[in-house]
């Protein structure tokens, strides 16, 4: 059965299943994302990380692959920084004992990016994409209306009410509802982190009360059963991150995959040791460590870019410990397969799900 909505519609896709716009290093490679949009969901190009050239790299693999549409996700940019050195200091020599483990050289200073958002905004419009997401704030109005001029659907990314009303005032097609079960960073952008951690079920139902573009539910939703709760709940289509890490064509690590298919769902909370910045990933030894020595942690992106040396090699190594296991509260629902089968299971548990609502009824 094609679970017709609104957003199917306007997308042209045959089920109403966004693979989320996962970032950093390889998660969203293009054998992913075509592997969602050939399945007939909406696969989804993590860029916030890539330059310009990768990003014109990626989404050319990903359209070599398939006809179907695709998307791609930029991070707002956000004011840079001070740099206090005293605090760099401190957290270099925090990263310096794991360096050391790994055997890789001690921490240095965060280096400048060497692109701007400017120029991966354009590498995005280039791409042939049908969809752009963005997370962390709001597009400028000339952004806006560059990315709408070639036609592209935008989503934007909100964590409360308020934030997606000023999407909606933004001119975004449609707003993904990111509840506090969900993985990864925290879309927050209005409001005080803290009281920003509105859980799925609550916020989709409210944010359908206060805006008139489609909504879309974002966190914690693992299966069919979560998305016939969304469908219920009036969102006209689910964004899931977590159910797709464990994919074989998701580029993460075999540790993390591991990782996250044996993991509960208490073991999991938002941290800002790796990035500076609120996400939610799997509790390891780096996570407590760092968090434990708080005040030695740097602002986004600094730390960001300065744990990304250690990441890296724990990647290589297979050293889950030092890793950001970015993951959502539904992780124990996480099951390793490929991209297409999850998605063509995802279907079958929805319409099971309808159709046991539709048996209380007799």
């Amino acid at each position: 059965m094609t679970l017709e909505t609104a957003l199917t519609r306007a997308l042209g896709i045959a089920h109403p299943i966004i693979q989320a716009p996962m970032g950093g290093g390889n998660t969203t490679p293009p054998e992913l994302v075509s592997a969602v949009s050939e399945a007939g969901g909406l696969g989804f190009i993590g860029a916030a990380y890539m330059s310009p050239a990768q990003i014109a790299q990626t989404a050319a693999g990903v359209r070599a692959r398939t006809s179907r549409p695709f998307g791609i996700n930029l991070f707002v940019p956000t004011s840079a920084p001070e740099r206090d050195p005293a605090l760099l200091d401190a957290a270099m020599a925090r990263l310096a004992p794991y360096h050391a483990e790994l055997g890789i050289a001690p921490p240095t200073p965060p280096a400048p990016r060497a692109f701007s958002f400017e120029e991966q905004l354009q590498a995005v419009l280039e791409s042939d994409a049908s969809v752009f997401s963005f997370t962390f704030g709001v597009l400028e109005a000339s952004a806006m209306e560059r990315v709408k001029q070639r036609g592209m659907f935008i989503v934007g990314t909100a964590t409360t009410v308020e934030e997606g009303i000023i999407l909606e005032q933004g001119g975004v097609d449609a707003i993904a509802a990111q509840g506090s079960e969900a993985g990864a960073h925290r879309g927050t952008f209005a409001a005080p982190f803290e009281l920003a951690m509105i859980g799925t079920m609550a916020l989709v139902p409210m944010m359908l009360d206060a805006v008139r573009v489609p909504v879309i539910a974002s966190g914690g939703i693992m299966d069919g059963r979560g998305i016939a709760a969304a469908l219920a709940l009036g969102a006209t289509a689910v964004q899931m991150g977590t159910a797709f890490l464990t994919c074989d064509e998701c580029g993460v690590s075999n540790a993390y995959k591991e990782t996250v298919l044996h993991a509960h769902e208490d073991e999991t909370r938002p941290t800002r040791a790796f990035s500076g910045r609120p996400a939610r990933g799997i509790v390891n030894r780096a996570m407590g460590e760092i968090e434990a020595g708080a005040s030695a942690i740097l602002p986004y992106p600094l730390q960001n870019a300065l744990t990304r040396p250690m990441r890296n090699a724990a990647t290589a190594q297979d050293r889950p410990e030092f890793l950001s296991l970015w993951a959502g509260q539904g992780l124990r629902m996480a099951r390793r397969q490929r991209a297409g089968e999850l998605v063509a299971r995802l279907v079958r548990e929805t319409d099971d799900a309808i159709a046991r609502l539709a048996d209380l009824r007799r």
